[in-house]
């Protein structure tokens, strides 16, 4: 309702760069966290296929880059595919969301603010789940980017965070096996350094945002998201804007952060 009146009498703009200053003089998150939510149903409120909604949220993905940069956000981890989405979707939408991803990581390292900002990209997830050929590019990009170190995007792709936790504790048994470690050694520590996250500056998010109003985590950074602030916005993925990220940001600061104290 508030927008609709900002829109109507001509000072939404207005109120946006209000809300940045706003923002700006805040506590700005250092690791944002979101799940890119509500491809299907945004193509569906506006008429088109599916499969083009996930070009239009792919696009998104470089805008939010973007504004991540200019705010000053120094980590953003981006839920993109899950394990159980691969194992779900129609065979002909997955392949298209892989011919985007293969596309998008093409680009992203041609991409001059990748080079600028020293941007580097790690993909988290079971890459052995995905088409050999799409595994490959992401492996390339993470290896072009990897002296990179201003700014940090993770993709999480063919990922689920119950898996994640698995696959650590297969490491950490492994190790077990072979005299590296001690059972009565392993501690949080010892599984955080196995998870995908291991090496990330800060790995646990401190705001997550959840677009298309759905209010759960879908088995999303489980480990790392036990103190983080969570957002859900009633906005789909492909209409999510700049104010929308702010107001997120503001809903962060206006909390009070007590880590179980």
């Amino acid at each position: 309702m508030i927008e609709k009146i900002l829109r109507l009498f001509g000072v939404y703009s207005l109120y946006e760069r209000w809300l940045e200053r706003i923002v700006g003089s805040g506590d700005i998150p250092q690791h944002l966290a979101v799940i890119l939510d509500g491809n299907r149903r945004w193509a569906r409120s506006v008429g088109i296929p599916p499969s083009k909604a996930y070009r239009f949220g792919a696009d998104k993905v470089e805008e939010l880059l973007r504004w991540c940069l200019k705010i000053g956000i120094k980590i953003v981890t981006l839920y993109v595919l899950s394990v159980e989405n691969i194992m779900r979707r129609p065979r002909e939408e997955l392949e298209e969301i892989y011919r985007i991803l293969m596309e998008k990581a093409e680009r992203f390292l041609k991409d001059e603010t990748v080079w600028r900002e020293k941007v580097r990209f790690r993909v988290i997830g079971r890459l052995d789940y995905l088409p050999g050929e799409l595994a490959e590019s992401l492996r390339r990009l993470e290896r072009e980017t990897m002296h990179h170190d201003r700014f940090h995007l993770n993709i999480a792709v063919a990922y689920g965070g119950r898996a994640e936790i698995v696959d650590a504790v297969r490491k950490i048994c492994s190790k077990v096996a072979e005299g590296e470690l001690q059972p009565d050694q392993v501690d949080e520590e010892t599984i955080e350094h196995n998870l995908y996250t291991n090496g990330l500056p800060k790995p646990d998010p401190d705001l997550v945002i959840r677009t298309s109003g759905e209010e759960r985590i879908s088995n999303f950074l489980l480990w790392q998201i036990a103190y983080s602030e969570l957002v859900f916005l009633d906005v789909y993925w492909p209409s999510f804007r700049r104010i929308d990220l702010l107001r997120a940001i503001r809903t962060y600061q206006q909390r009070t952060r007590r880590f179980g104290g």
